[in-house]
């Protein structure tokens, strides 16, 4: 039977379903932020030093750190179910997003007291923000 039969969708209706579909048809559509190619380019630029310990790749191995792949977002210490994290790590109550992850690259050791992570920090603050934006750009493909 027709959707638009008279016993399953009364005239008293079809107004209103036009004025819907009109409004759905002229509303903007939800895009994703545009990439800013310039700060990524930067951020992978500055994750060649990370490569020493980490990986990035969507189901590559976890390495002397934890693949990095999807870490946006998720919590500190249970990203990788294969890493074995330290227990300050997995005892941080960290979500990663741009300010904990600022954080944390600045100074591992100081924003995670005991972590596995002993590398010094990215101090230049402009490195450091365009290495957040490409860890989350690249957790988000």
């Amino acid at each position: 039977m027709p959707i638009f039969s008279g016993q399953v969708f009364s005239n008293r209706f079809r107004p209103v379903l036009a004025v819907t579909i009109a409004m759905l048809a002229a509303a903007p559509a939800f895009a994703a932020p545009a990439i800013d190619a310039a700060q990524l380019a930067a951020g992978e630029k500055a994750f060649a030093q990370c490569k020493a310990c980490h990986s990035i790749e969507k189901a590559a191995r976890d390495g002397v750190g934890p693949n990095l792949y999807g870490v946006y977002g998720s919590k500190a210490g249970a990203h990788s179910a294969t890493f074995k994290y330290s227990a300050a790590m997995k005892t941080a109550g960290l979500t990663w997003n741009d300010a904990t992850l600022n954080n944390f690259l600045l100074a591992p050791m100081k924003a995670v007291p005991g972590t596995k992570m002993t590398y010094g920090g990215v101090k230049d603050d402009t490195k450091r923000a365009a290495l957040v934006y490409y860890l989350k750009v690249k957790s988000a493909e």
